[in-house]
């Protein structure tokens, strides 16, 4: 019992809480003060005010998560731009060299660098800039906004209104001129009569209502953004109910595809139907006829444009871009009609000439020509074969046959004189046979010189025993190089077996002479000796 009076007493001491800060909002009940003497705006979030009666809290609580004063170090502000504090009327010490300024120097001066700087001349002295220092808070820092003149935007309000007052000016402009050519033309033609006037004004008027009348054919009551769908507006559905739907014209699965989302079909559903009894091509076929195509281009031309340079929008600017796309057509067609034009004075037009013949166009005559097996002309006149654009036996320097037409050890020459330098004279049979003689005489030579050499004795050489040969039977050996040699063997056979005997520092010497080799012939292990285990 006690425990559930306490929590109506806490439900009571909260709810009168609730109602007196909703008195103190209303101005019926003194504002809360805080410990410092300072009133709390209610509004703004402070710390948690009324604590949950199941936490039989007293006072309010969590009043350290939140840095709810704000701290007077910190500003908003922002630097005044251009703003200039003193004038100076001569050069100060430690001020720019350039322009005479004292808030900055002269690698950082912002003036045109002068010819004389103003230390020098103590003319024209710059004034000195104002400079601040802010300390920004959290969200001064990050604030996108801070220190924007929202007077600049004027410039660009000027702007617009200046571009619409000539657009104006040039609508205007555009309704006279027409004013007048209608004018001219109503002179020249009789006028007609009020009375019909009347009546073709009143037939519009019919016109007129019975076409409000029909504005909501097929309309369609569709909700959106309500609490069951939105709210209620009017879509109108302009296919004729008696069409049939895109997706119903072609009941195979590997038809036409069909997008639910846009109500789209880009191919043909029935490719193979005569064109002259189906209704619905695809939506393709009207992307390529019509104004599409045209608008196609337009769009294409207006970004190849833009690419170049012109300040040019399609979307931004719709009829400068129509107006542009126009002129460039025409200039296309002027400069396609000048090159024709060109063409056709340097090299002549030959449709506007006589027609040719067809004998000659064809290339059909009556004339009979018989050839026997070989390919020979028995009756009649052999077809001359057409020349090339090429020069053709045309033969220089004497020759009687052309460059190419005599081969010989890997060379080409000319068949009339054998000759292989081209462009040579020719020498006729006369060069032939001196050729011929001349190669004579050099293979003759060649003959006796290798006859007449004798083939030199080969000096014999003293083979010494190597690594990997066998000893010769005629081998000399130093007795005394040979016991030195057997001692180092000894030595290096004792390095081998004990490595701490081995030095730091080892030299190597390639060189071998017959003594060292014998001497490690005959301390070497031989495997195959029987005896080789008895041997110390």
């Amino acid at each position: 019992m006690a425990t559930a009076s306490a929590a109506f007493k806490s439900r009571e001491d909260h709810r009168k809480q609730l109602e007196l800060e909703e008195a103190r909002k209303a101005g019926l009940a003194p504002a809360e003060v805080d410990e410092d003497g300072k009133e709390i705006n209610p509004h703004i979030p402070q710390y948690m005010s009324s604590a949950p009666w199941y936490l039989n809290a007293e006072k309010p609580s969590l009043k350290h998560q939140r840095k709810w004063k704000s701290d007077p170090n910190y500003t908003k502000s922002w630097y005044d731009r251009g703003a200039k504090i003193f004038q100076a009327d001569k050069y100060r010490k430690g001020a720019c060299e350039n322009c005479g300024a004292m808030t900055h120097n002269a690698k950082s001066c912002m003036e045109r660098p002068r010819k004389i700087g103003a230390k020098w001349t103590n003319m024209h002295i710059a004034p000195d800039e104002k400079i601040e220092t802010f300390e920004l808070d959290y969200d001064g820092k990050r604030d996108r906004w801070n220190g924007f003149d929202p007077a600049t935007y004027a410039r660009i309000i000027e702007k617009y209104e200046q571009r619409d007052e000539a657009r104006r000016k040039y609508l205007k402009e555009q309704q006279l001129k027409k004013l007048e050519e209608k004018n001219n033309k109503q002179k020249g033609e009789n006028e007609v009569s009020d009375d019909d006037e009347d009546e073709d004004t009143m037939k519009d008027d019919e016109a007129k209502v019975d076409e409000s009348k029909q504005m909501d054919f097929a309309k369609v009551e569709k909700r959106v953004r309500t609490t069951g769908g939105g709210s209620t507006g009017t879509v109108r559905n302009l296919r004729i109910r008696e069409d049939i739907a895109k997706y119903l014209l072609n009941l195979d699965v590997n038809s036409a595809y069909y997008d639910p989302k846009t109500r789209s079909m880009r191919e043909d559903p029935l490719p193979d139907a005569d064109p002259n009894e189906k209704f619905y091509g695809g939506d393709n076929q009207y992307r390529i006829s019509g104004q599409a195509l045209e608008f196609k281009q337009l769009n294409v031309h207006a970004w190849e444009a833009f690419e170049k340079g012109k300040d040019i929008h399609l979307q931004a600017a719709p009829s400068q871009a129509e107006l542009l796309f126009k002129d460039f057509k025409i200039i296309k067609e002027k400069l396609k009609s000048q090159t024709k034009a060109a063409i056709m004075e340097k090299y002549g037009n030959a449709a506007t000439q006589e027609e040719l013949p067809k004998e000659l166009l064809l290339g059909q005559t009556e004339r009979q020509v018989e050839y026997d097996r070989a390919g020979r002309v028995i009756k009649g006149l052999e077809t001359s074969l057409p020349k090339s654009k090429y020069e053709e036996d045309v033969y220089i320097n004497n020759h009687t046959s052309v460059w190419g037409s005599w081969w010989k050890d890997h060379q080409w020459g000319y068949k009339c004189c054998k000759q292989t330098i081209r462009n040579s004279y020719c020498t006729g049979a006369a060069g032939i046979e001196a050729a011929e003689t001349a190669a004579d005489l050099m293979k003759a030579n060649i003959e006796h010189k290798a006859a007449s050499e004798d083939t030199p004795t080969q000096a014999e050489e003293k083979k010494l025993a190597a690594w990997g040969t066998d000893v010769p039977a005629d081998l000399v050996l130093d007795q005394k190089k040979l016991a030195n040699a057997l001692k180092k063997e000894d030595e290096r056979k004792r390095e081998e077996k004990d490595e701490r005997k081995r030095k730091y520092n080892v030299r190597w010497n390639d060189e071998v002479t017959p003594e060292e080799m014998e001497a490690y012939r005959m301390k070497r292990v031989h495997y195959d000796d029987p005896m080789k285990d008895f041997l110390h």
